[in-house]
């Protein structure tokens, strides 16, 4: 992947806090894999459970990356606080965040879905001050306000429909709470290790959390192997969990952990846009509008 550096640096890049210092090619690449992942999970979710297609994912994509690592990185020297620390990012980011995600995914929109997993720079930019020393400007928290009521002008098209279930909206919730615990704890700790060592650690950790809950409440007769599940799981492991969360991790120890989480307020117009144009889901008129304010609101928190 081009831009990936073959390891972690001890310490995030120089202003950190201030905005995004990568390529503007590599940030649209992360926005675009990241959001068009709900409309490819739902298309898979359709011919299997949604805890068993997790487990798989993160196998075949950990198995993938550790070879990588071996190839690009070289043998891993990792300490015992690295790896746990891994382990801990995988857990929260990997099963617990996409483990609710994904079950919300059977009972709502991938558009829905998609626009409250953009909630997730409030989340973060709330303790990324106490826990990472991260400077927050009034400009910074205006961005993130106008975000936010991008957000509801999304939502509140939604649900005045009574389109979309409650069940589904607290469980995304709780998906957000976990995956801004694991950047929070990315950021705090700085597990060392290459790109492809750290992402295929919080792979396989992620499947071995996943698996038990898996193998206790789904059946493996609930596969059906059909086309669309065979593209869409090899484009969730390679496009999604190898490139999107590589270039994730890569951004993060590029940025500030606010900056880099505010790329989520792109989420809600892309996800529509997926959502249409992948599996034909309808887009009111008050979600375009709600994309302005989100679009400015990215603009001032990422801003130099």
């Amino acid at each position: 992947m081009p831009g990936l550096s073959p390891s972690l640096p001890a310490e995030p890049a120089p202003r950190p806090a201030r905005g995004l210092a990568s390529p503007p090619l590599l940030i649209a690449l992360f926005c675009v894999l990241w959001s068009s992942a709900f409309a490819g999970a739902k298309l898979a979710l359709g011919y299997c459970p949604p805890l068993t297609l997790l487990a798989i994912r993160f196998a075949l994509a950990g198995v993938i990356m550790l070879a990588l690592a071996w190839l690009v990185d070289g043998r891993p020297k990792l300490t015992a606080r690295d790896v746990a620390a891994l382990v801990l990012c995988g857990v929260l980011n990997n099963a617990v965040y996409l483990g609710f995600n994904w079950s919300a995914l059977t009972l709502a929109s991938s558009a829905y879905v998609a626009v409250l997993t953009s909630c997730l720079p409030l989340v973060v930019a709330l303790f990324a001050g106490p826990l990472l020393g991260e400077r927050m400007s009034a400009v910074k928290w205006a961005g993130i306000g106008l975000g936010i009521v991008g957000v509801v002008i999304v939502l509140r098209s939604r649900l005045e429909g009574g389109h979309e279930s409650l069940t589904g909206t607290l469980l995304v919730a709780c998906g957000v709470v976990a995956f801004a615990a694991g950047t929070l704890a990315f950021k705090y700790l700085k597990p060392q290790g290459g790109i492809w060592t750290g992402n295929a650690i919080q792979c396989l950790a992620g499947a071995l959390a996943v698996a038990p809950f898996a193998l206790a409440t789904e059946h493996v007769a609930d596969i059906r192997p059909t086309p669309q599940l065979v593209i869409g799981l090899a484009y969730l492991v390679v496009g999604v969990s190898i490139g999107g969360y590589g270039l994730w991790f890569y951004l993060l120890t590029r940025s500030g952990a606010t900056a880099a989480s505010s790329l989520h307020f792109l989420m809600p117009p892309l996800g529509l846009f997926f959502g249409w144009l992948l599996l034909g889901e309808a887009v009111p008129p008050l979600d375009v509008v709600g994309i302005v304010p989100i679009a400015l609101g990215i603009w001032l928190v990422t801003r130099r």
